[in-house]
């Protein structure tokens, strides 16, 4: 997979000089959250951005359980869209813009412990004039790497309109 990540947004490029400071991904994290604060509700970390692919964390607190004590299916599928919503934007370029607009999700287990969700993309497309819609699979694992959520989210994937 060759990707130009010069052409990446500016979000990516953040993520890529922090990566050069101690605590890099917790402080990119904090801004993401800051930007989307929905996403603080699972308290997420981002370990791994680059084209293609980005790997999120997550602790196992009270905060993120359903009535039965198992991480909850919305808190999952946050994980998922945030997986999923940062892998888009170091993937799509800087010329294009991006909105979630549908996402499928099957349930397969229960979680009792922290969580990662991974988003990947196997072959990243051409993004040319025409929009096109991205199918994003992402897995949500337990401590123990089982997958108990699975989704795939559709991202709208267009050229940014010219001033």
């Amino acid at each position: 997979m060759t990707v130009d990540t010069a052409a990446s947004g500016k979000i990516f490029q953040i993520w890529q000089k922090l990566q050069e400071v101690p605590f890099g991904n917790w402080l990119f994290t904090r801004a993401v959250c800051f930007k989307a604060p929905y996403f603080r509700t699972v308290h997420p970390l981002i370990h791994e951005l680059r084209p293609g692919l980005c790997r999120v964390s997550a602790p196992n607190r009270r905060g993120v359980h359903n009535h039965l004590g198992t991480y909850h299916a919305i808190a999952s599928c946050n994980m998922a869209e945030i997986a999923g919503g940062m892998m888009t934007e170091a993937t799509v370029p800087s010329t294009h813009r991006w909105i979630p607009v549908g996402m499928t999700v099957e349930y397969r287990a229960k979680a009792t412990t922290g969580v990662t969700s991974i988003a990947r993309l196997d072959t990243i497309p051409e993004f040319g004039g025409e929009p096109i819609e991205l199918i994003v699979p992402v897995d949500v694992l337990d401590a123990d790497g089982n997958v108990f959520v699975s989704a795939e989210i559709t991202m709208k994937v267009s050229e940014k309109q010219t001033r």
